[in-house]
């Protein structure tokens, strides 16, 4: 049986890789030869076992690649096209997708949807930080790469970009409005560039990362806050004279992010979540405002499905985001403990590493 190299989950702390075969392709399905990828920080709880996943699992869930072979029932594409599949593969015909809520494709049951049933690659199935990886409901997950477009150009749309898009969509960002983001790291970043896009006119950032802070004013910051050099409420009340922001995005899943977001909101304003908590969060009564503020909490969970992918490299085919700050580093797959040891420890300034087999 043909081998293929892919990086493997093989217990807490040890993510390693090794040979495995390469997949059979079904009626439904589209097996992708992996041109570029990468690794999320989703990976990183992987490793460090905060995420339980099987022994024996191919990590990763942003594949760039060229479709290698299609099943016998896909149509629509063809062998040797250069597509991208989003971090989350909806089946177009779940309970949850015909909702309208594609990233929640879990199975019904008595006990209701499995959160985050759509995000498969690397979670319930093999991932793509691998020469091949297998895209199943291939005709509601590929999105063909337009024209022009490179490998790096469009290895964000497959989820960070998508993220923190969806923290300025899901937050209701309208024309005119103050919105912060909280934590500057890859998804905080896209979250900023979201905002711009959907119209925010005051946008603030808040980080103590120096190369984050400016990246975030390349994307369309006007202002950022190191929350080193003071409480960040209070710089944040001074920017908006006292009155809050409209939508508060945090993306990075703790407590005191959280609360910080949920206390700089105006009455009315939205808080906007994208981070991953790891405990359970306390909401406090003050900034809550008992509960009669009018404020809204919405989470998101990455939009994906092909069409999602379309409009995403169709923002950066118009030039409107420039996400090439965000790839810092860049290794063979060859090279991926090494990779994982770099961005797991956060050293050398890196944002995002570009993985190519």
């Amino acid at each position: 049986m043909p081998k293929m190299r892919a990086a493997i989950f093989v217990e807490n702390g040890r993510i390693v890789l090794d040979d495995k075969p390469i997949p059979d392709v079904g009626p439904l399905d589209a097996l992708m030869r992996v041109t570029t990828t990468t690794i999320c920080g989703t990976d990183v709880h992987i490793l460090k076992g905060e995420y339980p996943v099987a022994k024996g699992l191919t990590i990763g869930h942003e594949p760039v690649g060229i479709i290698e072979k299609l099943g016998s029932s896909v149509s629509g594409y063809r062998e040797g096209q250069r597509v991208i599949a989003g971090a989350i593969t909806p089946s177009g015909h779940s309970y949850a997708c015909l909702c309208g809520c594609g990233s929640q494709d879990g199975v019904g049951t008595k006990h209701g949807f499995k959160a985050m049933g759509g995000w498969k690659f690397g979670n319930t199935i093999d991932g793509c930080q691998a020469d091949y990886v297998l895209v199943k409901d291939a005709m509601a997950n590929l999105s063909p790469i337009p024209e022009g477009l490179s490998d790096e150009q469009v290895l964000m749309c497959p989820d960070i970009m998508s993220t923190g898009f969806s923290g300025a969509e899901s937050g209701g960002v309208r024309i005119g409005d103050t919105v912060v983001v909280f934590a500057l790291g890859p998804i905080g970043l896209c979250a900023v560039a979201g905002a711009k896009l959907m119209g925010a006119t005051t946008i603030i950032g808040v980080d103590t990362v120096p190369a984050r802070l400016a990246v975030a004013r390349q994307l369309g910051a006007d202002h950022v806050i190191d929350f080193k050099a003071g409480d960040p409420v209070e710089q944040i009340m001074a920017l908006t004279d006292g009155r809050g922001v409209d939508v508060a995005i945090e993306a990075l899943g703790t407590q005191g992010t959280f609360e910080s977001a949920l206390k700089v909101l105006r009455p009315g304003g939205t808080l906007s979540s994208l981070g991953v908590y790891s405990s359970d969060l306390n909401i406090p009564l003050g900034a809550f405002a008992a509960g009669l503020g009018d404020l809204k909490i919405v989470t998101t969970l990455c939009p994906g499905g092909k069409e999602r992918m379309r409009r995403l490299m169709d923002v950066v085919g118009s030039g409107r985001a420039d996400l090439g700050p965000l790839v810092t580093h860049r290794f063979k797959l060859d090279q991926i403990e090494e990779a994982y040891d770099l961005f797991a420890h956060q050293r050398d300034g890196v944002l995002k590493v570009a993985i190519t087999p």
